[in-house]
């Protein structure tokens, strides 16, 4: 980690758990200062002192993101700070059902976490690190992104214009020494994903652990704009075909043994 570029100071948009805390823990190992955002304050301070374990100031902020509060108290805790890396790891599903017959206000839930806490956060930190011509910005995406799916056609949507919103950013970024990598995530063996019930013990399942995932984020930083976990490249790939049809009739087949019956 080059902190003359990234540091000293790093935020963690979704930093208790899973991967987050991976990325946590790795950067306080190399001597980042961290601010870590999260909602759960239980997981969020067992993180923090296990980075502070390490020698890393740490500070905390138990915080929904999509408070219409939430940017003002992180600008109070982060604006003294010179932030150099930032990540934004929050992107979960939190609402899956058929869409014609599902919430619409609980779909825009999932768009909010996903699509507009995320560009407040962005831009508020990418123009400090533009003016400062140094930094780095990092955006965990999802391999659901590449193909839409029943049951979570919102996720996979809003995760499909993160990539390409990653895309513009590296561009509009490049210039001023600023990088920016969108870390594509497959099926990760996190905390979240068991709450979320589904079946991880399926044969010839492909699941990565958060701290190789983590490790691969903070290798390529500067690789961007798109760089996918590598046990899920070849998954990319193939989602990114042009029989769109036969893909998505596949993909469905293959999640219908993974996930847990949809709700009425």
């Amino acid at each position: 980690m080059d902190l003359q570029k990234y540091g000293p100071w790093a935020v963690i948009a979704g930093g208790s758990e899973g991967v987050g805390a991976e990325f946590a823990t790795q950067l306080a190992e190399q001597g980042m200062n961290l601010v870590l955002l999260a909602r759960k304050p239980a997981p969020l301070e067992a993180t923090a002192a296990a980075c502070r374990a390490h020698g890393a100031e740490v500070r905390t902020l138990s915080v929904d993101l999509v408070d219409a509060h939430a940017f003002d108290r992180i600008r109070e805790l982060t604006d003294e700070l010179v932030v150099g890396l930032f990540i934004y790891n929050a992107g979960a599903n939190t609402y899956g059902h058929e869409f014609v017959t599902g919430d619409l206000e609980r779909f825009q839930a999932v768009i909010d976490l996903n699509i507009t806490a995320q560009l407040k956060l962005v831009q508020h930190f990418g123009a400090r690190m533009r003016d400062r011509r140094r930094g780095g910005i990092l955006l965990a995406g999802s391999i659901s992104g590449f193909l839409g799916s029943a049951q979570i056609s919102i996720y996979s949507a809003v995760k499909a214009f993160c990539r390409i919103f990653a895309e513009g950013l590296w561009l509009e970024m490049h210039d001023y020494n600023v990088d920016v990598l969108e870390l594509v995530l497959g099926l990760t063996r996190t905390p979240a994903m068991d709450r979320a019930g589904l079946k991880m013990d399926t044969p010839g399942l492909l699941i990565s652990e958060p701290r190789d995932v983590a490790a691969q984020g903070l290798a390529n930083l500067a690789n961007g704009p798109v760089v996918v976990v590598e046990q899920f490249k070849s998954a990319a790939e193939k989602s990114s075909g042009h029989n769109r049809a036969e893909l998505l009739l596949e993909a469905r087949a293959a999640a219908k043994k993974l996930l847990p019956p949809p709700s009425a």
